[in-house]
C-alpha cells in the first residue's frame, strides 16, 4: 500500500469516475485504475463499483482512513515548515453564511497581517453540510450552528445571538417592535427544516409555550431564508446576524422574545493534532470574535467556561468572553 493508491481511491470518491479522478490528479486514467486495482488485490476486496464509479462499503471505509492519513501528512509538512520560519500552509475553513458574511472579511484581513503565508480555502455552506466534511477530514475547522452531535467533531461556543422576525412592510406583524413566541401561533413562517439545530431549538421553545410553528416553506440555508423574506415571500425567524442593512424600506425586523439564543461555535476534528496554520487561524479568529461581537446588535458572549480540556486549543483569556467547550 502506498500514498498514490490512497490518493487514487480518494480522487474517485470525490469525482465519481476514473477519468475525472485522473484529471484531478494530473495523470492518465490507466494509472488511476492500476493504483486502485493493486490496492484492491492487497485488501482482498473491491473498493469501487466500476459500473457507477461509486465506492463500495469497503471503499468508504478505506477513503475515510485515507483522508485522515492525507490530512496528517499535510499537517506534518506545515508543522515542519512553520518550525523553520513563518507559519505557512493551507487552512480549509467552513463557515455558515450568516456569520461568514461579516466574519470572513475581517478574518482575511487580520490573518493576512499576522500570518501572510497562510492561505485560507473557505467553504460557505450550511451546518448540516459542514459537519460531515469536517468529520471526514475535508475541512480543518468550521464555524457552525450548535449543537453538533457528530462523535468525530469537537465544538466550543464562540457567541450567542438573539432571534428576530423579518417581515415585509405590509405583513400583519410589521407594526410590532417586539413580540413573544406565542404570538406566532398559526402564522405561516419561512423556517429551516426539522433536524437542523436552529429549527429543533425553535420547535423546543415553541413546545414550551404551548404552540407549534407553522411552516410556509422549509429551506436548509439561513441566507436563502433571509433573502426570501427580504423579497416578501413570507415571515422568517432568523438569527440577528442574518439581518443586513437594506435601504428600500420594504421590510421590518421584529424582536422575538421567548426563544433560546442561537449558539455559534467553532468545530474541529476530534482526532489528531491540528497543524500549525490551523492553530494560528483559530487564534486570529477568536480575536476577531472578541473584538467584533460586542459591536453587533443581538450578539453576545456566553457565560464563562470553567474548563478547557484541549491543551492545543486554549480559550481566550478575556474573562467575560471565554467560549464554552463541548465534548
Amino acid at each position: 500500500m502506498d500514498l498514490r493508491q490512497l490518493a487514487a481511491v480518494t480522487a474517485v470518491a470525490d469525482h465519481h469516475s476514473f477519468s475525472a479522478a485522473a484529471r484531478a490528479l494530473h495523470t492518465v486514467q490507466s494509472n488511476v485504475s492500476t493504483h486502485i486495482a493493486r490496492l484492491e488485490r492487497e485488501l482482498g476486496t473491491s473498493l469501487v463499483d466500476r459500473s457507477t464509479g461509486l465506492l463500495t462499503e469497503a471503499g468508504e471505509l478505506v477513503v475515510g482512513r485515507a483522508r485522515r492519513i492525507q490530512a496528517e501528512l499535510e499537517a506534518l509538512t506545515a508543522d515542519v515548515a512553520s518550525s523553520l520560519g513563518e507559519i505557512s500552509g493551507n487552512v480549509r475553513l467552513g463557515v455558515i453564511g450568516t456569520t461568514g458574511r461579516w466574519l470572513v472579511p475581517m478574518l482575511l484581513s487580520e490573518l493576512a497581517e499576522a500570518h501572510p503565508k497562510i492561505r485560507l480555502v473557505i467553504v460557505d455552506a450550511t451546518t448540516t453540510s459542514l459537519v460531515p466534511q469536517l468529520a471526514a477530514g475535508s475541512l480543518d475547522l468550521a464555524v457552525i450552528n450548535l449543537p453538533a452531535t457528530d462523535p468525530d467533531v469537537e465544538t466550543e461556543v464562540l457567541f450567542d445571538e438573539e432571534h428576530v422576525v423579518l417581515v415585509a412592510e405590509g405583513h400583519s406583524l410589521a407594526k410590532e417592535r417586539a413580540i413573544g413566541l406565542e404570538q406566532l401561533a398559526g402564522v405561516p413562517l419561512l423556517l429551516e427544516p426539522p433536524g437542523t439545530g436552529f429549527r429543533d431549538d425553535l420547535d423546543a421553545d415553541a413546545a414550551r409555550v404551548g404552540i407549534t410553528l407553522t411552516p410556509q416553506a422549509e429551506v436548509d440555508g439561513m441566507r436563502l431564508l433571509a433573502s426570501l423574506a427580504y423579497q416578501g415571500f413570507g415571515a422568517a425567524i432568523l438569527p440577528a446576524s442574518a439581518i443586513v442593512e437594506w435601504t428600500d424600506g420594504t421590510w421590518r425586523t421584529v424582536s422575538l422574545h421567548g426563544t433560546t439564543p442561537r449558539a455559534v461555535g467553532l468545530a474541529t476534528p476530534r482526532r489528531g493534532r491540528l497543524a500549525a496554520p490551523a492553530r494560528a487561524t483559530i487564534d486570529v479568529l477568536r480575536q476577531v470574535i472578541l473584538d467584533e461581537v460586542p459591536q453587533r446588535p443581538g450578539l453576545h458572549f456566553p457565560a464563562p467556561a470553567t474548563v478547557n480540556r484541549h491543551p492545543d486549543r486554549p480559550v481566550p483569556s478575556t474573562a467575560d468572553a471565554r467560549p464554552e467547550v463541548h465534548r
